[in-house]
């Protein structure tokens, strides 16, 4: 009995480990932004309008964001990726198609993040150095992998489920919550947010997209910072 409780407790520690954005147990990775700081990310992108009119409302308010992007979107949609890059946004590797690494084997893991490099440093012409896994499922093979290929992992601390049916009031709402709650913890928040989708190109996130311009008309452009 004893023996199987210490299994399932192994078995839970192991299970919160790999998943949890915060988890810092199977290698260290940046889940906090400097103190009382907001950082904006973007995964799944880059993804035509979309990104586009996101690009648009950042640079109005003057703030730069870190777009985590799949390889095999930035192969299609090169010209988007390349106005990222020109507005002096940071680009990430998310990996060529999205995977779930925990269950990828190791060669499965560096195929994915070297083909998503390749993609974005062609189109681009700069090296990537940041890098988000999918969903933020991890394992300690995940990390050094990256760690390898000169990549930093990067997670966050303030999820806003924009990737579902849902409104701008709703994602608003969950970074509100988000950058308060880090806040009484002394902590800056890392906000994950989507600007694409990974099943499909055309993604609607026109929610996320009025949640952003909402967040940056409310706080001060230097209270933002890129990664």
């Amino acid at each position: 009995m004893l023996l199987r409780i210490a299994s399932l407790i192994a078995s839970g520690i192991a299970s919160y480990a790999s998943v949890s954005s915060t988890s810092q147990l199977w290698g260290s990775t940046l889940a906090h932004a400097p103190s009382r700081k907001i950082a904006l990310t973007f995964d799944d992108g880059p993804n035509s309008d979309n990104t586009l009119r996101l690009l648009d409302v950042l640079a109005e308010a003057q703030v730069s964001a870190t777009f985590f992007v799949i390889g095999r979107w930035s192969r299609e949609q090169g010209d988007v990726l390349r106005s990222i890059a020109s507005a002096g946004h940071r680009i990430g590797n998310h990996t060529d198609t999205h995977p779930n690494l925990f269950w990828c084997s190791r060669s499965r893991t560096k195929q994915e993040l070297t083909r998503c490099q390749s993609a974005v440093e062609d189109v681009t012409g700069s090296a990537v150095t940041l890098f988000r896994p999918p969903f933020g499922f991890r394992r300690p093979d995940t990390l050094r992998i990256a760690r390898d290929q000169g990549l930093t992992p990067i997670l966050w601390n303030v999820k806003c489920f924009d990737w579902k049916k849902t409104t701008a009031e709703s994602v608003y709402g969950h970074v509100q919550r988000g950058i308060l709650r880090n806040q009484r913890r002394d902590r800056g928040a890392i906000i994950l947010l989507h600007d694409g989708g990974d099943r499909a190109l055309g993604a609607d996130r026109s929610h996320t997209i009025a949640a952003v311009r909402r967040l940056l008309a409310e706080y001060e452009r230097e209270r933002f910072v890129a990664l």
